[in-house]
């Protein structure tokens, strides 16, 4: 099993400290085998978990460029981008330079966005849940398009048309197919059937054992449904990992056992309120090589 950290706190230093905080953050990422490195994809921090909206907040591909000039193996994403914060056009041009830019190493997660708040504050759009589901299905479609070589539209959709999907370059990594996929969220009705469809990857929740046995049991049937290999998709899951905070490895890496052995691929740890690169370096990468023992059945990499 490998692991992820997902930097979506920026308020332990200073803004005039934040570019050399990621910096120092990306090389003990790097140093401690991580093997990705996300950020969150909001204008304002998360107010409905539990954080002021007025907490520090960074621009999710700007963020990630950054990082890209900064590191040499972690895979790179956001986790997620909410498909109503930018035209999929757009998007899928940004993913594919991250990707050039990063030597092969973005993977677009994307969602159906849920955040009103900020959608209202700087006047994004936000339809109701049916549509922004349609549009994250149309968005799917154009990123798999646009990245396609050849394919240069037009696309005619409900919500979007364009006349040409002309994306150059085309991104490096999977030629052919275009970066990692992963389709964000756990609702077993639509989110886990676009997995199926469209996904390369999916992201779960720490829940418990037993729900997210449940949620890849729906993701396998959707998968059955739509002719696609449950085995091609790969899982991953956000866990708080408390554990490492006071240095207990043997405990992180019992809560961690169950997930392996569900077929979870990777575990993406979220901080606390501390400096970035010192949660990675004193507590995070500790846990790197114990992690590593943890063998989920075979699957994409």
């Amino acid at each position: 099993m490998r692991l992820g950290a997902h930097l979506m706190r920026f308020d332990a230093v200073e803004p005039t400290h934040l570019r050399q905080e990621l910096a120092d953050t990306a090389e003990a990422a790097e140093d401690a085998g991580l093997t990705w490195l996300s950020v969150m994809d909001h204008f304002f921090q998360m107010e409905p978990a539990g954080f002021p909206a007025e907490d520090p907040m960074l621009e999710a591909y700007t963020t990630l460029g950054y990082l890209a000039a900064r590191t040499e193996t972690v895979q790179l994403g956001a986790l997620v981008t909410g498909v109503t914060y930018r035209h999929p056009g757009l998007l899928a041009k940004i993913v594919a330079s991250l990707d050039v830019l990063s030597g092969g190493r973005a993977t677009l997660g994307i969602g159906a966005a849920w955040y009103e708040r900020e959608h209202r504050a700087l006047g994004v759009p936000y339809p109701a849940l049916a549509e922004r589901f349609e549009r994250l299905e149309e968005a799917l479609r154009i990123c798999r398009q646009m990245w396609r070589p050849g394919d240069d539209g037009p696309f005619e959709g409900t919500h979007y048309q364009l006349a040409e999907t002309l994306c150059s370059p085309l991104p490096l990594s999977r030629p052919g197919r275009g970066p990692e996929i992963l389709v964000g969220g756990s609702g077993e009705r639509k989110t886990l059937r676009l997995v199926a469809r469209y996904g390369d990857a999916c992201n779960l929740f720490e829940t418990t054992p037993e729900e997210v046995a449940h949620k890849l049991d729906v993701l396998r049937g959707h998968c059955d449904d739509v002719g696609r290999d449950y085995a091609e998709i790969r899982v991953t899951l956000l866990m708080g990992g408390d554990q490492l905070l006071t240095g207990d490895v043997d405990g992180f890496v019992a809560a961690a056992r169950p997930y392996a052995d569900l077929g979870v691929e990777q575990v993406i740890l979220r901080p606390p309120a501390t400096p970035l690169a010192a949660w990675v370096r004193d507590h995070v990468a500790p846990a790197v090589p114990r992690l590593a023992d943890l063998t989920a059945p075979a699957g994409p990499r």
